[in-house]
């Protein structure tokens, strides 16, 4: 299976987005809502419809960056908030960006990568963040799939990969997910380590 931009887009376009909530999820929304300064600079990788962006953009911040292999995702943001950055929508290749950020949120990103991208993607997101930077978000803690995106996996397959590039302040069970991913989800905030 080729999880390229041919096989996003058609995700999107015959809506088989199962991993779509149509919302927030509660434990990023509960994050956001405790963060103080409005001016740092934010990825959502792989965001798709990007129900974070949009909650971030409607409490005032504004220095939010959106990057999706998919443009109908991105065409869909463009749509419920018209105000949002044209420039602040990347259409292309989170592997290839070449920006920094205080903060990345993880939100149904990794799970639809292929595994052999993980350590990668630990990588990356090092590579991605500034000094203190910090990554936060939901991944899943549960076997899933093995053929097909969401793909799975467990907490001690996860600090594998981010132990060599982060400090790990919380990587636990969420206790206030949606009801149909409660008790399959960890909640991360990962800080960059110097």
């Amino acid at each position: 299976m080729k999880l390229n931009k041919e096989y996003w887009e058609s995700r999107y376009q015959d809506q088989t987005t199962g991993w779509d909530l149509g919302e927030i999820a509660t434990p990023i929304k509960e994050y956001i809502d405790q963060l103080d300064n409005k001016d740092i600079r934010i990825l959502i990788p792989g965001a798709g419809n990007s129900y974070e962006a949009e909650y971030f953009f409607n409490n005032g911040f504004k220095n939010i960056y959106v990057i999706d292999i998919a443009t109908t995702p991105l065409n869909n943001i463009k749509e419920r908030i018209p105000k949002f950055p044209q420039s602040q929508l990347i259409a292309g290749n989170f592997f290839n960006l070449e920006m920094t950020f205080d903060l990345i949120i993880e939100q149904t990103f990794f799970c639809a990568l292929d595994p052999d991208f993980r350590p990668t993607y630990a990588k990356k997101m090092n590579d991605l963040l500034k000094e203190k930077g910090k990554l936060v978000g939901l991944m899943f803690d549960a076997p899933l799939y093995t053929e097909h995106p969401p793909f799975g996996g467990t907490q001690d397959e996860y600090l594998n990969y981010f132990d060599p590039y982060f400090v790990i302040n919380v990587m636990e069970l969420a206790t206030n997910s949606v009801s149909s991913r409660l008790g399959r989800e960890l909640f991360i905030n990962l800080s960059k380590k110097k």
